[in-house]
């Protein structure tokens, strides 16, 4: 079954606001905020709901930064997911049943205790790249085979 997920990475100044997910798929992983968009939710209405839910933020506008294709050799399931910055929020971070957020240095952020795709893409659109990737895991924590593909536009 294909999955259609949002992830978000709130930023401010040089920080990045991650979760430590203390629930379901990726638990006891730091990440952005996100996950499957509802029936007749559009993808900027899923990620608003899934910020607030998440981490008790309004989201005000955001900037699409990545597609991510993942598959999975354990499970017939994949995840197709669109990732975005948020810059302009409302509100301050609280700890929900589902995520427990903190600020990280972005050149700091703890790759090891995050997903094992994380650290070969997110560096890139730290510096401002967007990109197209597709990551096959051979289980829910070993990366098989991906590529990159930067974004020209």
């Amino acid at each position: 079954m294909n999955k259609i997920t949002t992830l978000v990475f709130v930023r401010r100044g040089h920080e990045i606001l991650l979760g430590m997910k203390k629930r379901g798929f990726g638990e006891g992983r730091w990440n952005g905020f996100g996950g499957k968009i509802e029936p007749g939710e559009t993808e900027l209405e899923g990620i608003k709901r899934e910020l607030l839910e998440e981490s008790g933020l309004v989201g005000n506008s955001f900037e699409e930064i990545a597609h991510l294709y993942f598959d999975f050799e354990s499970t017939p399931d994949t995840i197709d997911c669109t990732v975005f910055w948020c810059d302009d929020y409302s509100g301050e971070p609280i700890e929900t049943e589902e995520m427990r957020p903190q600020w990280f240095k972005a050149n700091e952020l703890p790759y090891q205790e995050m997903w094992t795709d994380d650290k070969f893409w997110i560096p890139l659109v730290l510096e401002g790249q967007k990109l197209d990737a597709t990551f096959h895991f051979k289980n829910l924590s070993e990366l098989g085979e991906y590529t990159i593909t930067p974004r020209t536009i």
